[in-house]
Protein backbone atom coordinates (compact mmCIF):
# COMPACT_ATOMS: atom_id res chain seq x y z
CA UNK A 1 0.00 0.00 0.00
CA UNK A 2 1.32 3.42 -0.97
CA UNK A 3 0.80 6.17 1.56
CA UNK A 4 0.42 9.65 0.13
CA UNK A 5 1.37 12.67 2.20
CA UNK A 6 -0.98 15.57 2.84
CA UNK A 7 0.03 19.19 2.80
CA UNK A 8 1.09 20.26 6.28
CA UNK A 9 2.08 23.91 5.92
CA UNK A 10 3.83 26.50 3.82
CA UNK A 11 6.50 28.97 4.87
CA UNK A 12 6.89 32.52 3.60
CA UNK A 13 9.92 34.72 4.11
CA UNK A 14 9.10 38.35 4.73
CA UNK A 15 10.51 41.74 5.65
CA UNK A 16 7.09 42.67 7.11
CA UNK A 17 6.42 40.08 9.81
CA UNK A 18 3.77 42.03 11.80
CA UNK A 19 1.84 43.11 8.68
CA UNK A 20 1.97 39.63 7.18
CA UNK A 21 0.84 38.06 10.46
CA UNK A 22 -2.18 40.36 10.68
CA UNK A 23 -3.05 39.83 7.01
CA UNK A 24 -3.18 36.04 7.38
CA UNK A 25 -5.21 36.40 10.57
CA UNK A 26 -7.70 38.62 8.71
CA UNK A 27 -7.85 36.71 5.44
CA UNK A 28 -7.74 33.11 6.66
CA UNK A 29 -9.22 33.57 10.10
CA UNK A 30 -5.99 32.03 11.38
CA UNK A 31 -4.69 32.29 14.90
CA UNK A 32 -1.14 32.48 16.18
CA UNK A 33 0.14 29.33 17.86
CA UNK A 34 3.72 30.54 18.33
CA UNK A 35 5.66 33.68 17.58
CA UNK A 36 8.92 35.39 18.36
CA UNK A 37 10.60 38.44 16.80
CA UNK A 38 11.77 36.42 13.78
CA UNK A 39 8.89 34.02 13.07
CA UNK A 40 5.23 33.32 13.48
CA UNK A 41 3.29 30.06 13.17
CA UNK A 42 -0.43 30.26 12.40
CA UNK A 43 -3.15 27.68 11.93
CA UNK A 44 -6.73 27.52 10.76
CA UNK A 45 -7.58 24.04 12.02
CA UNK A 46 -6.33 21.16 14.17
CA UNK A 47 -2.81 21.21 12.68
CA UNK A 48 -0.16 22.82 14.90
CA UNK A 49 0.60 25.24 12.05
CA UNK A 50 -0.48 25.70 8.44
CA UNK A 51 1.34 28.96 7.70
CA UNK A 52 4.78 29.89 8.94
CA UNK A 53 6.19 33.36 8.46
CA UNK A 54 9.92 33.93 8.77
CA UNK A 55 11.34 37.43 9.03
CA UNK A 56 15.11 37.34 9.25
CA UNK A 57 16.50 39.80 11.80
CA UNK A 58 17.17 43.09 10.07
CA UNK A 59 15.06 42.14 7.05
CA UNK A 60 16.75 42.96 3.80
CA UNK A 61 15.31 40.14 1.72
CA UNK A 62 15.04 41.09 -1.96
CA UNK A 63 11.54 41.85 -3.23
CA UNK A 64 9.91 39.40 -5.63
CA UNK A 65 7.64 40.11 -8.55
CA UNK A 66 4.50 38.20 -9.57
CA UNK A 67 6.21 37.13 -12.80
CA UNK A 68 9.23 35.40 -11.22
CA UNK A 69 9.76 31.65 -11.06
CA UNK A 70 8.41 30.06 -7.91
CA UNK A 71 5.17 29.44 -6.11
CA UNK A 72 2.30 31.13 -7.97
CA UNK A 73 -0.30 30.98 -5.21
CA UNK A 74 -1.78 29.06 -2.33
CA UNK A 75 -5.49 28.21 -2.24
CA UNK A 76 -8.02 27.76 0.53
CA UNK A 77 -11.48 26.26 0.03
CA UNK A 78 -14.64 27.45 1.74
CA UNK A 79 -17.55 25.04 2.24
CA UNK A 80 -20.21 27.17 0.51
CA UNK A 81 -20.66 30.11 -1.82
CA UNK A 82 -22.29 31.99 1.04
CA UNK A 83 -19.18 31.48 3.18
CA UNK A 84 -16.93 32.76 0.38
CA UNK A 85 -19.14 35.81 -0.13
CA UNK A 86 -19.22 36.52 3.61
CA UNK A 87 -15.40 36.43 3.71
CA UNK A 88 -15.22 38.70 0.65
CA UNK A 89 -17.50 41.24 2.34
CA UNK A 90 -15.60 41.05 5.65
CA UNK A 91 -12.29 41.64 3.88
CA UNK A 92 -13.73 44.41 1.70
CA UNK A 93 -14.88 46.18 4.87
CA UNK A 94 -11.24 46.03 6.08
CA UNK A 95 -10.00 47.48 2.79
CA UNK A 96 -8.72 44.14 1.47
CA UNK A 97 -9.96 43.72 -2.11
CA UNK A 98 -9.42 40.74 -4.40
CA UNK A 99 -6.77 41.32 -7.03
CA UNK A 100 -8.38 38.90 -9.47
CA UNK A 101 -11.82 37.26 -9.25
CA UNK A 102 -11.98 34.27 -11.62
CA UNK A 103 -14.72 31.85 -12.57
CA UNK A 104 -12.58 28.84 -13.42
CA UNK A 105 -15.67 26.70 -13.93
CA UNK A 106 -14.30 24.08 -11.59
CA UNK A 107 -14.00 26.70 -8.83
CA UNK A 108 -15.27 30.19 -8.08
CA UNK A 109 -12.13 31.99 -6.95
CA UNK A 110 -11.02 35.26 -5.42
CA UNK A 111 -7.28 35.91 -5.61
CA UNK A 112 -5.72 38.32 -3.13
CA UNK A 113 -2.18 39.65 -2.74
CA UNK A 114 -0.70 39.62 0.74
CA UNK A 115 1.50 42.56 1.86
CA UNK A 116 4.55 40.95 0.21
CA UNK A 117 2.73 40.31 -3.07
CA UNK A 118 2.16 36.57 -2.64
CA UNK A 119 -1.10 35.46 -4.25
CA UNK A 120 -3.68 33.71 -2.06
CA UNK A 121 -6.77 32.14 -3.61
CA UNK A 122 -10.00 31.84 -1.65
CA UNK A 123 -12.38 29.52 -3.47
CA UNK A 124 -15.31 27.17 -3.48
CA UNK A 125 -15.56 23.99 -5.49
CA UNK A 126 -18.36 24.31 -8.04
CA UNK A 127 -19.02 20.57 -8.16
CA UNK A 128 -20.14 18.20 -5.43
CA UNK A 129 -17.49 15.55 -6.07
CA UNK A 130 -13.90 15.39 -7.31
CA UNK A 131 -15.09 13.13 -10.13
CA UNK A 132 -17.52 15.79 -11.40
CA UNK A 133 -14.73 18.38 -11.26
CA UNK A 134 -12.39 16.10 -13.20
CA UNK A 135 -15.07 15.40 -15.81
CA UNK A 136 -15.60 19.16 -16.24
CA UNK A 137 -11.85 19.68 -16.65
CA UNK A 138 -11.88 17.19 -19.53
CA UNK A 139 -14.84 18.90 -21.20
CA UNK A 140 -14.82 21.42 -24.02
CA UNK A 141 -15.50 24.56 -21.96
CA UNK A 142 -12.47 23.98 -19.73
CA UNK A 143 -10.06 22.65 -22.34
CA UNK A 144 -10.86 25.64 -24.57
CA UNK A 145 -10.05 28.09 -21.75
CA UNK A 146 -8.44 26.62 -18.65
CA UNK A 147 -8.37 29.94 -16.79
CA UNK A 148 -11.89 31.28 -17.33
CA UNK A 149 -13.42 34.74 -17.18
CA UNK A 150 -13.27 37.27 -14.40
CA UNK A 151 -16.38 38.41 -12.57
CA UNK A 152 -17.44 41.27 -10.35
CA UNK A 153 -17.40 39.98 -6.74
CA UNK A 154 -19.79 42.67 -5.51
CA UNK A 155 -22.24 41.75 -8.27
CA UNK A 156 -21.89 38.12 -7.17
CA UNK A 157 -22.65 39.07 -3.55
CA UNK A 158 -25.66 41.14 -4.59
CA UNK A 159 -27.02 38.42 -6.89
CA UNK A 160 -26.57 35.81 -4.17
CA UNK A 161 -28.39 38.02 -1.66
CA UNK A 162 -31.17 38.58 -4.22
CA UNK A 163 -31.71 34.83 -4.45
CA UNK A 164 -30.15 33.99 -7.81
CA UNK A 165 -29.52 30.22 -7.67
CA UNK A 166 -25.98 29.13 -6.84
CA UNK A 167 -26.12 26.78 -9.81
CA UNK A 168 -26.32 29.87 -12.02
CA UNK A 169 -23.85 32.06 -10.09
CA UNK A 170 -21.10 29.44 -10.25
CA UNK A 171 -21.01 29.29 -14.05
CA UNK A 172 -18.86 31.00 -16.61
CA UNK A 173 -22.02 32.13 -18.40
CA UNK A 174 -23.02 34.21 -15.37
CA UNK A 175 -19.48 35.56 -14.88
CA UNK A 176 -19.35 36.72 -18.49
CA UNK A 177 -22.39 38.95 -17.85
CA UNK A 178 -20.27 41.08 -15.50
CA UNK A 179 -17.52 43.55 -16.34
CA UNK A 180 -14.39 41.72 -17.50
CA UNK A 181 -10.74 42.34 -16.68
CA UNK A 182 -7.63 40.74 -18.18
CA UNK A 183 -7.11 37.87 -15.75
CA UNK A 184 -3.56 36.93 -16.74
CA UNK A 185 -2.40 40.54 -16.77
CA UNK A 186 -3.75 41.03 -13.25
CA UNK A 187 -2.15 37.77 -12.09
CA UNK A 188 1.29 38.68 -13.41
CA UNK A 189 1.49 42.33 -12.36
CA UNK A 190 1.90 43.77 -8.86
Amino acid sequence: MTVTPRLAHFVLQTNQLPAMTQWYIDVLGAHVVYENPAMCFLTTDEEHHRVALFGPPGGGLPERTPATVGLAHTAFTFPTLGDLIDKYLQLRDKGIEPRVPVQHGVTTSLYYRDPDGNMVELQIDNFATPEESTDYMHGEEYTTDTIGPSFNPLALAEAYKAGVPESELTTRAWALKTEQINVMERMLTP
